[in-house]
């Protein structure tokens, strides 16, 4: 005998099948999982990211790098003054003696020729490019035998400017004046002026030892005067080019 449901219940049954599906629609979350908008899916540890998620990865803009400050090619000068003194080997080598050498007659014999000494000098450093000093040299110059030791003798203010270029080895420029006597075995039968302008290289071996190298043009005008053969030699302007290999040393004297 085959039962029938009691009356109303396949109405019931319908009823809360209908509440049950409408409860879980509404419990679930919207279109995306349970993921909230703009966040990255979660993945376990050591898994790889499905091929859409890393691009989206890739393409998210990384964080600002914060710029390094640039640090200074050298370190700034120290601006230390100081006193500078040193010895030079000196050449003069003569360009033209002028009216002192005639180029014929009785006095053709060339009394003021070439000749190599030394030079010795002192002066200030100031924690700018520049220097100011004095020096005293002293030449034995070639004089075709009519001196049996011819000395010339110069005494010259003098000026150094040098950039600062960041090495070690630095180029200077320098210039001054000075008064000169000459004569047989350190006596002065003549006298004069000069001035001179020149370009060296200075290269710092320490603080406080510098060696270097110059060359100055120096014209030199000399008084006229009876020579030790009492020939009249007349005034005449002669011409020089001097070098110097010289090494300095330097005391300091304070900081700016």
């Amino acid at each position: 005998m085959r039962l029938r449901p009691p009356p109303g219940a396949l109405a019931v049954a319908t009823i809360a099948a209908g509440a049950l599906l409408s409860s879980m629609a509404a419990a679930a979350p919207p279109d995306g999982d349970g993921e909230v908008e703009g966040a990255l899916p979660s993945a376990a540890p050591g898994a790889a990211l499905p091929a859409q998620d890393a691009e989206a990865v890739s393409a998210q803009p990384l964080p600002p790098v914060k710029p390094r400050v640039a640090l200074a090619a050298r370190p700034p000068p120290l601006h230390v003054e100081y006193a500078q003194y040193g010895v030079a080997l000196a050449a003069e080598i003569s360009l033209d003696a002028g009216a002192a050498c005639p180029r014929s007659g009785p006095l053709y014999s060339c009394i003021l020729g070439s000749g190599g000494g030394l030079a010795i000098r002192s002066g200030y450093r100031s924690p700018g490019p520049w220097y100011f000093g004095g020096a005293y040299q002293f030449t034995k110059m070639d004089s075709s035998n009519l001196y049996r030791l011819g000395i010339f003798q110069q005494l010259r203010a003098e000026m150094r400017y040098l950039p600062d270029i960041g090495y070690r080895a630095a180029p200077y420029f320098s210039a001054g004046i000075g008064g000169v006597i000459y004569g047989n075995e350190w006596g002065a039968e003549t006298g004069g002026a000069l001035i001179f302008g020149g370009v060296g290289v200075e290269l710092e071996v320490s603080r406080r030892a510098v060696l270097g190298v110059s060359c100055v043009y120096r014209p030199v005008l000399l008084a006229g005067w009876k020579d030790t053969a009492n020939y009249d030699r007349a005034t005449a302007i002669a011409q020089f080019v001097g070098f110097e290999l010289l090494l300095e040393v330097r005391t300091e004297l304070g900081r700016r």
